[in-house]
């Protein structure tokens, strides 16, 4: 068991290698990335596209990597804004890692890259616990999947920077209870902005971007607890893209100590849940 561990503990640790430099040579040439989680079908791709088209209006230079099992399908959609996107297909690996992404953006992300939009793979567990190189991270849930979804996943919840809460023009339909979700991402992460969204009615849209745009810009994030927790024993720094030296929360999971992950299971003791 001690090995699994062991081997698990260098394989993040060296993902957070590759997440540093990534992150310091993307800062170097002005590029901020925003790193995207979210479950399958949270509708996260259809925000996206509406995000990029109103990047484009703006004139602010954009670009997307969508990552996926198979299938070009969301390439294709976000293709529509006009700006540049690139699919990655991993082959079954649940997961995008830094020197993964590092090596699909070589030679083709543009130089003028304002920000980066990663659309990782549709899944809340593994993707928690890797760093891209991400001066954002970016959890999305959609108001179908239930208000107790925090709780499930504390790792991914207790390390966004921002949540965002997707299909809000069927609230309604589907009896999404607002209060509880807010009540419970608060739970496992503390203080962090939670923003209503609808892709279908423009609700919400614009909101991801103005706060990639305040990264992008030396603004600091939402340090979530669990990150601070984790960082206690050895802290640090790295720089945005903007390379005004601010500090940020490290968002990888091989900075999850123990003692943090047992403060996050304490902070979702069993509580309400919708049948």
């Amino acid at each position: 068991m001690c090995r699994v561990v062991d081997l698990q503990q260098a394989v993040l640790a060296k993902n957070d290698a590759s997440a540093h430099l990534l992150r310091a040579h993307l800062a170097s040439r002005g590029t901020t990335v925003v790193n995207l989680l979210s479950s399958p079908g949270s509708g996260k791709t259809a925000l996206l596209e509406r995000e990029l088209l109103l990047a484009r209006q703006r004139s602010v230079p954009v670009a997307a990597l969508t990552a996926d099992l198979a299938t070009e399908n969301d390439a294709t959609r976000l293709a529509r804004s006009g700006v540049p996107v690139k699919q990655v297909l991993t082959d079954g690996l649940c997961h995008l890692e830094a020197a993964m992404l590092a090596g699909h953006l070589e030679g083709w992300l543009p130089e003028d890259t304002r920000l980066l939009f990663v659309e990782n793979v549709g899944n809340l567990v593994c993707p928690a616990s890797y760093d891209l190189g991400e001066t954002l991270r970016v959890v999305l849930a959609s108001v179908t999947e239930g208000e107790d979804k925090p709780l499930k996943y504390p790792t991914a919840f207790g390390l966004a920077q921002l949540v965002v809460v997707t299909k809000a023009d069927i609230a309604d339909a589907v009896e999404f209870d607002e209060d509880a979700f807010r009540a419970n991402v608060e739970r496992v992460n503390p203080g962090v902005e939670v923003v209503l969204t609808s892709a279908r009615r423009e609700r919400g849209v614009g909101t991801l971007l103005d706060r990639a745009l305040a990264a992008a810009e030396g603004t600091p994030a939402h340090t979530p607890v669990m990150a601070r927790t984790a960082d206690a024993g050895h802290p640090h720094t790295h720089t945005g893209a903007a390379d005004t030296g601010h500090s940020h929360a490290h968002a990888g999971h091989a900075h999850v100590h123990p003692a943090a992950a047992a403060a996050a299971a304490d902070a979702v003791a069993p509580a309400p849940t919708r049948s």
